[in-house]
């Protein structure tokens, strides 16, 4: 109890020593709350822009993998002369993997026609991302249906001219209409209306957005496209989701390789003819980068957060010089060398901590800037961070001068 009531005494004392000298704590705390807004502030516009890109990619699904004919590599010389001599995906292998398959929760095949145009009377969309699908398509990608239905069964198994567009297409196309159960026109052919996605808007980066998709069963695509052939033609995929307890996808990635090869009868020592690509490659590749820019942006930040860590020690060391007497009867009359320690590092960690509160404050106001597509948020793990970050500051500043004070001899210090 003793000891406790001396550590809230230390508190007590550390703040009314910080009412007292106002102007000087104002002058000393700026130094951290520069230094907190910097790092801070690196740190929130790294995080905005990494969750931005990642919901710009949004499209490629969520522990999701594909086969494909070709992969997906992050190198500058593309070997597409290797690739290119590859077959397609067909339907007798998605067939095939979906009757084998073990470590997925969901299996499909799609083709896509970017830059399709689409017609309804006198109205055209370009640029409309064509996609054939099969029917358990919305169990490995997110389709957002918002007016209207998902493909039936029996639309899918008779391949029947029916489609889900996005908003962008019914605005253009429809304007003010309601496009439910009228026909568009894709390549000549008519396809009736029975579903709207929800809006999505502007993405970050520019990337394909469902606003300009354009969904028909996967029997309906070949009708227009050759997608299917083993060499020829667009080119299909398949894509399969991983239970969320895969992490990284590793089993299903395993499985995958094994059953495809053992279908394309491919011996032991041949390379795989196929491709398969995990979303997770786009991220580590995201993640590599602004991990980069994170510890450059940190080193930067830490540099005025170290100023500002200078700037309370020295004005500490003044303290202690300036209350040396007062330290002296202290302990004249009693105190501990451990309260003379807390009341002035405690002086030194609210002063440090108040700076970070209000670096972290500006940080605040800034997310309210309009930055087009991008939206900064300040998340409770740079709060946390920047809180930790004061807090360490004012310990490494404060705890010279502290046990300086803490050590004096309270004779000597009466007499100075």
């Amino acid at each position: 109890m003793i000891f406790l009531r001396l550590v809230v005494e230390s508190f007590l004392f550390a703040g009314r020593s910080l009412q007292e000298n106002s102007l000087r704590t104002i002058l000393s705390l700026l130094g951290v709350t520069v230094g907190i807004f910097a790092i801070i502030s690196v740190f929130t516009i790294v995080d905005s822009l990494e969750r931005s890109i990642k919901d710009s990619m949004s499209f490629l699904g969520d522990k999701v993998i594909r086969i494909e004919k070709w992969p997906w590599l992050f190198e500058d010389n593309y070997p597409w002369w290797k690739y290119f001599k590859r077959p397609n995906v067909t339907i007798s292998e998605y067939e095939y993997l979906s009757g084998n398959v073990k470590f997925a929760s969901g299996i499909c095949i799609f083709a896509e026609k970017s830059n399709s145009l689409v017609q309804y009377r006198n109205n055209t969309k370009s640029e409309v991302n064509l996609t054939g699908i099969s029917l358990p398509y919305n169990k490995v990608f997110d389709v957002p249906v918002q007016v209207g239905r998902y493909f039936s069964v029996q639309e899918v198994e008779r391949a029947s001219n029916v489609a889900i567009i996005g908003t962008n297409i019914a605005q253009s196309l429809f304007l003010n209409g309601e496009p439910m159960g009228k026909e568009l026109k894709i390549n000549g052919l008519k396809f009736r209306v029975i579903g709207i996605l929800e809006q999505q808007g502007e993405n970050f980066i520019d990337a394909p957005s469902i606003d300009d998709n354009c969904f028909i069963p996967y029997g309906s695509f070949l009708k227009l496209y050759e997608a299917n052939n083993a060499q020829g033609g667009l080119g299909s995929a398949i894509a399969l989701k991983a239970f969320q307890e895969d992490k990284g996808g590793r089993q299903l990635e395993y499985e995958l390789e094994g059953l495809m090869r053992k279908k394309r009868a491919l011996r032991p020592m041949e390379e795989n003819n196929f491709a398969i690509n995990r979303t997770e490659a786009f991220e580590k590749v995201l993640d590599n980068i602004f991990g980069i820019i994170g510890i450059a942006g940190g080193v930067i930040g830490s540099f005025s957060i170290l100023v500002g860590g200078f700037g309370i020690a020295n004005i500490m060391f003044v303290s202690v010089k300036e209350r040396t007497s007062i330290i002296g009867i202290q302990k004249s009359l009693g105190a501990k060398s451990y309260f003379i320690l807390f009341q002035f590092l405690f002086e030194s960690v609210f002063l440090s901590l108040l700076g970070g509160v209000f670096g972290l404050f500006m940080v605040y106001i800034i997310t309210f800037i309009h930055l087009g597509s991008l939206e900064l948020e300040l998340t409770l793990k740079n709060v946390i961070l920047g809180l930790s970050i004061s807090s360490v500051i004012g310990i490494v500043s404060g705890i010279l001068p502290a046990l300086m004070a803490s050590r004096l001899d309270p004779v000597e210090a009466i007499r100075s």
